[in-house]
């Protein structure tokens, strides 16, 4: 844990840089492939220092970190694995140092069934990002698709911090730093949880309408069989003889 202090200590050093917005949008970057500890670190710091210039801090920590989803999906894509299907050993190194290869199929597994979802939700919660965007990249993802999943949630985890400082100021750090990314978290599962809802509701209604017998239609005049001109006439005949015509 001695090592994760020393790395916040040295992200929080570079709000004191001139270099400090090339190193928001840099860690930015990284978090999003490789580097352990978030960008809102820095971006929180920043955003205290002078608050009129939260939302320019915000748009480049969501570039840096866009930039950086695309590097993720970029190392899943080219470079972790060979071409009789092995692992790399750049894949390697990720699991002995960044993440598990356990977590990695578990997140394969996950893509099948929810996509942008998956995304969005790494994106804008706790979730480690860079385990998505390499995933992505490796199990092939839309790469449309992941873009827009990833520009959504990091933005509105980004500028949202950024509004609540510029709205707060200082006091507000505290509740950030306490409860933001559990109140993430569950806006996260409400929103995903009611929109499945929304799916299975309309899935309901259109299977219900195709299951409808087809003896209850309604035969209106464009069902019904059109005559021709001499089948109406032998029609008429035989109606005329029926008659005693």
């Amino acid at each position: 844990m001695k090592i994760f202090r020393r790395l916040y200590n040295w992200m929080l050093s570079w709000s004191e840089s001139r270099w400090s917005l090339v190193a928001l949008f840099l860690f930015a970057l990284f978090e999003a492939s490789w580097f352990p500890l978030p960008p809102d670190i820095l971006l929180i710091a920043l955003c205290l220092g002078a608050t009129k210039k939260s939302f320019r801090f915000a748009a480049i920590c969501l570039a840096g970190s866009v930039a950086g989803a695309m590097l993720g999906y970029g190392i899943g894509f080219f470079l972790w694995q060979t071409a009789a299907g092995e692992y790399t050993s750049v894949a390697h190194f990720f699991f002995d140092h960044v993440f598990s290869e356990q977590s990695f199929r578990n997140i394969g597994d996950m893509y099948d069934k929810y996509n942008f979802w998956i995304v969005y939700t790494a994106g804008f919660t706790p979730l480690p990002f860079k385990l998505f965007t390499i995933s992505a990249g490796v199990f092939n993802i839309d790469f449309s698709m992941f873009m827009i999943a990833s520009v959504v949630a990091r933005a509105m985890r980004f500028f949202l911090i950024a509004a609540l400082i510029w709205k707060y100021g200082a006091p507000i750090k505290t509740f950030i730093d306490k409860y933001f990314n559990l109140l993430a978290s569950l806006f996260t599962v409400l929103l995903v949880g009611f929109t499945l809802l929304a799916f299975y509701i309309i899935g309901d209604s259109g299977s219900e309408s195709e299951a409808q017998p087809a003896q209850s239609r309604i035969v209106g005049p464009a069902d019904r069989p059109t005559l021709t001109s001499a089948e109406t006439l032998q029609t008429a005949d035989r109606t005329c003889d029926a008659s005693g015509l």
